[in-house]
């Protein structure tokens, strides 16, 4: 399910039209120490989840993020790691940002789920990410115009996230970082380096260096010494 494609590959209506293991790339590319296109996660665009409707269209930015922000739903560490609660988990966060906190949609440009699903979250994300521009979020206050917040299922004060979803979130942010071009290692942020608050808990946070590391190595090239 969690298949890949190479930037280059064909995309619709925000699905992948075809899937590839994780991390594949162009081999020649790779072989020669060149720069090779990050693979493409398999996001499920807001109609996929069944999104309601948002309050106003969200604002398309004329820029890319300098900051990707991570941050924790602080809910119950499910052990549901179907799509289905995937695809739920995301409508109840759109109902919580919209109805309690008054927001025109869901925060956040990104969800991931415990069980490794990436969604779109607010609308126009997946459209302006492809352009190479960001949308104005709601998740970072003061600073939601130049950050992409990348929300995980799960509260991670003292447990780790799990396997499916930390694979992602290296994927997701190794996507991100090539298309915009940041630096791992000053671009991925934790939500508490930003506000006062204990998002995105203190496991997740302490383990943001070794996030920055893994997805470092996913974008340097790798020279193959039996190349010609």
């Amino acid at each position: 399910m969690r298949g890949t494609l190479s930037r280059r590959g064909l995309l619709g209506g925000g699905l992948l039209l075809a899937a590839v293991p994780w991390g594949c790339t162009e081999a020649s590319a790779s072989a020669r120490g060149g720069p090779v296109p990050e693979a493409v996660p398999l996001v499920y665009p807001r109609r996929q989840w069944w999104a309601r409707s948002p309050k106003r269209h969200a604002r398309i930015l004329g820029h890319g993020p300098d900051h990707l922000v991570v941050h924790h739903t602080d809910t119950a560490n499910s052990a549901d790691l179907s799509i289905d609660h995937a695809f739920r988990l995301s409508r109840w966060i759109q109902d919580f940002h919209m109805n309690t906190r008054g927001w025109d949609d869901s925060g956040q440009q990104l969800t991931i789920s415990r069980g490794g699903y990436v969604m779109e979250g607010r609308n126009r994300s997946l459209a302006a990410i492809r352009a190479g521009v960001n949308v104005m979020g709601a998740q970072v206050l003061g600073h939601n115009d130049h950050t992409l917040g990348i929300e995980n299922e799960g509260t991670y004060m003292t447990v780790a996230p799990p396997p499916l979803l930390w694979s992602s979130l290296v994927a997701v942010c190794a996507w991100l970082c090539d298309l915009y071009g940041l630096d791992p290692h000053t671009a991925i942020s934790g939500h508490r380096d930003f506000n006062s608050t204990d998002c995105p808990g203190d496991m997740l946070y302490a383990m943001l260096p070794e996030l920055r590391r893994s997805v470092a190595a996913r974008l340097t090239p790798q020279v193959d010494a039996s190349w010609p």
